[in-house]
């Protein structure tokens, strides 16, 4: 597993899917610039890319199979409309991983600035720290529906 640096185009952790200690897939999963990047197949490639600021929750599933062959699954539910859990199968150190993956996540919700309010369906927060929010015109607004 590479350290932690987040320099510019550096790549942070890179995995395949095993089967069982093998990585014998066309799944590959990357870490770099606040981005994890999965892609997948042979003879037709898809290639999808989240934003680390996005994920809400972080979860690491072993089976007694991916136990025995030092593999996991880490299941990260997003905020996104596209595919709201992604799924890195059977990657090698997952616990180590998660909490690589928790650490950069922490660090990019604090980059970009994004509170937690931002996820949960709350459409009144400030995104950008130089805005400000007047509290008055909220008042107002609710007064006029």
């Amino acid at each position: 597993m590479a350290g932690h640096d987040t320099g510019k185009n550096k790549t942070v952790w890179k995995d395949r899917k095993h089967f069982m200690w093998f990585p014998f897939s066309f799944t590959t999963y990357e870490l770099k610039n606040d981005r994890l990047y999965e892609e997948r197949g042979f003879f037709s490639t898809s290639s999808d890319e989240l934003l680390l600021y996005r994920v809400v929750d972080l979860t690491m599933k072993q089976t007694l199979s991916q136990k025995l062959y030092g593999t996991g699954t880490l299941i990260l539910k997003c905020r996104v409309d596209s595919n709201p859990e992604i799924r890195l199968e059977n990657i090698k150190h997952p616990r180590q991983v998660k909490e690589l993956l928790s650490d950069m996540i922490e660090e990019a919700r604090t980059r970009h600035r994004v509170v937690g309010r931002e996820f949960y369906g709350d459409t009144n927060y400030v995104n950008d720290a130089d805005d400000e929010y007047d509290m008055e015109d909220m008042e107002d607004d609710d007064e006029m529906r």
